[in-house]
């Protein structure tokens, strides 16, 4: 890997009081070191005990969660991954910062937390998965992937690449620590930092670290309740998605079996020429090395024959294995960072966030990827260790969505959020206490439908116990029709979601109540769809 040069930070102008920028006198406001992966379920971080992840712990995350806050209620505002990177950024709900679906949007003239943190005297930087349709702000140094990044050997660009994205020889949840370990070591140590360290890993297909290609081979991960789950009373979309591990998930793309792309109808998936494009990448030893792992087991997979039921738990099986490959290179790098901040006396001046920018599906309902308000999409791994103001080892049950985390990163800094911004700081919390007057109400919105996986628009609200969710909109893909529908469950009797209580007699008030909550939110946040 090619080194980069030093970087350098302009000289800025700081206007706090109190605060000195002499060269002589270190800065003492805290670091931030932001941690987001893409697609990271909580299900698969063992601090949250679920039962996949006892059998594929991540150890160096459980690490912040031991020595910091582990958040169990932390959840998005629109479950999708570049509109999650625009409420990050600007601590806006989609419709207010233009970001509503994955494509174009983004109104690049709403302030970005890194701007007022650079104007601020703080060094920025940010590595990894931008995936937003305009430059990064504020940002003294930034070394971003192209598009969604590759796994092997990826393209990354730069202040001093003119553009230009220049291919990179390794993996690229190591390649982006090894860039995010650059920033660290020529900082200037007497100034605050806030870098964001953005993985491609887990995003869909789920390609693991060479070295970790044989892990959890010999493992079978438990089936999740909900793996048969019908519908059976829920609203059409659900039945009309596609995004089940049975019927969308590709043999050759998702589930690498590369010996079946010349072989009818799996020759005619849009899959088949991007796992060979994705192959191709490779040098002629990684090329090797993966043959070597997937080929045996694509055989016997194939001289098996299965079908039905048996087909089923294999696609689960091989998607599983894959994804927590992956997740366990990101618990390594993770580690190394923490390692960093410890043996640079770094650690108990920064507040280090590890998160995801959604959900994701391990099978529930039978489904992968993210986008419903279901709690396996709604709902993100959330973890802040900051010794100073976080008590160690403690959870909270309170209410936190990711348009919070630019206001904390400014409150922290000692800078006022812009009143524009919708999210709280969530330093209140810190201490282990929910405050009295800490919300008790959620607002979601997923806008991108047409789109991939079918998933219709909707709406909706969570308290603490009860879930109201809208669908709505026209049907504009083949057999879907236009849909107003309202799906509401009792997340205490059914964490799983399972029984629609929309209608049912004894259900009157509370629906009234979410209702009245959804309409406000609707009205004091000026949606424009619904």
């Amino acid at each position: 890997m090619n080194k980069l040069k030093a970087i350098s930070f302009a000289m800025l102008p700081v206007a706090m009081t109190n605060i000195s920028c002499n060269s002589d006198q270190k800065d003492e406001r805290p670091n931030i070191l932001y941690i987001m992966t893409d697609d990271h379920s909580f299900q698969t971080i063992s601090a949250y005990g679920h039962p996949l992840s006892q059998l594929a712990p991540t150890p160096n995350i459980d690490r912040l969660a031991q020595n910091g806050m582990l958040f169990r209620h932390a959840f998005v505002e629109n479950s999708l991954s570049t509109p999650s990177r625009a409420s990050l950024m600007t601590g806006l709900y989609s419709h207010q910062n233009g970001q509503r679906q994955l494509g174009k949007g983004i109104d690049s003239t709403k302030t970005f937390f890194s701007e007022l943190l650079q104007q601020q005297g703080y060094q920025t930087g940010v590595v990894g998965k931008w995936h937003m349709q305009c430059e990064p702000k504020g940002f003294d140094y930034y070394h971003i992937l192209w598009d969604q990044g590759n796994y092997y050997n990826p393209e990354f660009r730069n202040k001093e690449s003119n553009g230009k994205y220049i291919r990179e020889e390794g993996y690229a949840t190591n390649l982006i620590t090894d860039h995010s370990i650059e920033f660290l070591e020529n900082r200037d140590p007497n100034k605050p930092f806030c870098l964001l360290v953005h993985h491609k890993a887990p995003h869909r297909n789920w390609k693991p670290d060479l070295k970790y290609l044989d892990l959890y081979e010999n493992i079978e991960f438990p089936y999740p309740n909900t793996f048969h789950d019908d519908y059976s009373t829920r609203c059409a979309p659900a039945h009309t998605q596609d995004m089940t591990i049975d019927k969308t998930m590709t043999m050759v793309y998702d589930l690498k079996v590369n010996e079946l792309k010349d072989v009818s109808p799996y020759n005619k998936e849009w899959s088949a020429d991007g796992m060979e494009y994705l192959l191709k990448r490779m040098t002629p030893e990684q090329r090797e090395k993966w043959e070597n792992a997937y080929h045996p087991r694509n055989e016997a997979f194939i001289n098996e024959q299965l079908t039905g039921e048996e087909l089923l738990k294999w696609k689960f099986q091989r998607y599983l294995k894959d994804y927590l490959r992956c997740i366990k290179s990101i618990d390594d790098q993770v580690g190394r960072l923490i390692d960093y901040l410890e043996e640079n006396g770094l650690m108990d001046n920064t507040l280090v966030v590890y998160t995801s920018d959604q959900g994701f599906y391990m099978g529930e309902h039978g489904w992968f990827d993210k986008r419903f308000m279901y709690e396996e999409s709604f709902r993100t791994p959330l973890i802040m260790s900051y010794p100073k103001k976080i008590k160690a080892g403690f959870e909270t049950k309170a209410l936190v969505q990711n348009i919070d985390y630019a206001p904390t990163f400014l409150s922290l800094a000692g800078i006022e959020k812009p009143q524009e911004m919708s999210g709280t700081t969530l330093e209140p919390l810190f201490e282990g206490d929910e405050p009295a007057n800490w919300r008790t109400s959620l607002y979601y919105h997923y806008y991108d439908y047409p789109a991939i996986h079918k998933v219709r628009r909707h709406d909706g609200v969570r308290t603490e116990r009860y879930k109201l969710i809208h669908f709505y909109g026209k049907g504009e893909m083949g057999g879907d029709k236009d849909i107003d529908c309202n799906e509401l469950y009792d997340l205490a009797t059914d964490a799983h979601e399972l029984n629609n209580l929309y209608g049912t007699p004894g259900y009157e008030e509370i629906t009234t109540e979410l209702q009245s909550i959804l309409d406000k939110y609707r009205a004091d946040l000026k949606v424009d769809e619904f």
